[in-house]
């Protein structure tokens, strides 16, 4: 029984197929369903086990050891904010309530809306530049309370 959300069975047979021959490919390739179709569904773990040769048990393993991997489709905005030390120490632990608040839900949930998944990430690599917070893969520095409400606005009205 598939999950309540659709998905793209045959996307899924077609990464995992293509990749079932390099090295470390059970990352690689749920990564790429992740990438191609939002997420990983709970269904897609016995197809990506056959292709790879896997138990499900590997496969639901890694799925769910790695926090990136998301396990229902996010919403049409992700929201993600550095959580890593340097970004606290600038401000990003009052940014984050600041966009809890704003969005109405917490990291690793989506807003009842429908319309922002919020995601903490463990470092951007911005430091110097720190709060970072990425919006739907554009990456901003130095973030406020106020540089959020003035950016956001830009970013998701596409």
């Amino acid at each position: 029984m598939e999950n309540a959300h659709s998905w793209d069975r045959a996307a899924v047979e077609r990464i995992a197929s293509a990749l079932k021959d390099t090295p470390g490919a059970l990352i690689i390739v749920l990564r790429r369903v992740q990438d191609t179709i939002g997420w990983v569904p709970a269904d897609a773990v016995p197809v990506i086990a056959k292709i790879l040769n896997l138990s499900r048990a590997e496969v639901h393993g890694v799925v769910t050891f790695y926090h990136d991997f998301r396990h229902q489709p996010p919403a049409k905005n992700v929201i993600k904010v550095c959580r890593a030390e340097s970004c606290q120490a600038m401000g990003a632990i009052a940014l984050a309530e600041h966009i809890k608040r704003r969005i109405g839900c917490d990291f690793g949930q989506t807003s009842a809306d429908g319309a922002f998944t919020l995601d903490a990430i463990y470092c951007f690599g911005n430091c110097a530049c720190s709060p970072a917070v990425m919006v739907n893969g554009k990456l901003f520095g130095r973030v406020t309370p106020a540089r959020f409400d003035e950016e956001v606005p830009k970013v998701t009205a596409r």
